[in-house]
């Protein structure tokens, strides 16, 4: 059962590695590396990865990290894809905490010092997320006071999405305990659309899963660009991913798309009823709770 808890402060002041992958996302570039870089109460470091962008973005990220040291520039001479440049630039951090940014989204104001808070005080929280409003060109005036925390433990939230079949969370809300995400080794590279809700799920299997709820914690920007708009604009594509993530099976542990001895059937014990998954395993249960 999920526990809500009184908000508490931040008292130390963690070390948060916020990683930006960019291609041909230069003109965004600015106001995302700014809004991370003004979060108060925390120490943040910034890694802009470009992968070969033909626009200059590579020449915008270097102007940025001349102007602040805080701010570093892999840039690559070839394009690699979005998965080898997003687990490349979370393999090069070591912040106690991590953030994956596209370029063309934003962090909220005091976002990752609400989130640290909720880490710090429950060590045993491997992520947290919130509320990530979209918007086109300007993002709504931010809310920043916090209502509850939200705690889960990692099986109840693992069994609540795979009770769903859907993603609850946008991605860039997302700040992971560094230790957790060292120990996923990033994005599977054969989830290209999915990945993010197989890293959520993978990341649930190790610690328990936070939520800040009532302020903002990222934007979440709508374009006509928007990467998965090129390979994911079909209802089909969508719901062929979300099913290949849920019968996905991790290098390691046990995961709700089969066991040692493979998926199970639908409708069988280890499945909630009415779920659109295959899912197995005895301890890691997609049964609703």
């Amino acid at each position: 059962m999920v526990r809500y808890l009184r908000p508490r402060p931040l008292r130390a002041r963690p070390r948060v590695s916020v990683v930006i992958p960019c291609y041909k996302y230069g003109h965004y570039l600015p106001v995302a590396v700014g809004g991370a870089l003004a979060q108060p109460g925390v120490d943040v470091e910034v890694l802009i990865v470009d992968d070969a962008s033909p626009d200059g973005s590579a020449d915008v990220a270097r102007r940025l990290a001349a102007e602040d040291p805080r701010v570093r520039v892999i840039a690559h001479e070839r394009n690699a894809g979005h998965i080898a440049t997003y687990n490349e630039g979370l393999a090069a951090v070591d912040g106690d905490y991590v953030v994956l940014l596209s370029a063309d989204d934003l962090l909220a104001p005091g976002s990752l010092s609400r989130a640290v808070a909720l880490m710090e005080r429950h060590r045993d929280v491997a992520f947290t997320y919130g509320f990530a409003p979209t918007f086109t060109d300007e993002p709504p005036a931010p809310r920043t006071v916090v209502r509850r925390w939200s705690v889960w433990t990692g099986e109840e939230w693992f069994a609540r999405l795979c009770t769903r079949g859907n993603n609850v969370v946008l991605n860039p809300e997302v700040v992971m305990r560094g230790s957790v995400m060292r120990e996923l080794v990033g994005y599977d590279p054969r989830l290209p659309h999915a990945g993010d809700l197989h890293l959520w799920l993978r990341a649930a299997l190790r610690g328990n899963v936070g939520r800040i709820n009532g302020a903002h914690q990222a934007y979440y920007r709508v374009h006509g660009d928007n990467m998965h708009l090129g390979y994911a604009s079909l209802l089909l594509t969508d719901l062929r991913e979300r099913r290949a993530t849920f019968e996905h099976r991790p290098p390691r542990g046990r995961w709700c798309g089969g066991g040692p001895s493979g998926p199970a059937r639908s409708g069988s014990p280890g499945c909630a009823r009415g779920a659109t998954t295959s899912c197995s395993t005895p301890r890691w249960s997609c049964a609703a709770r």
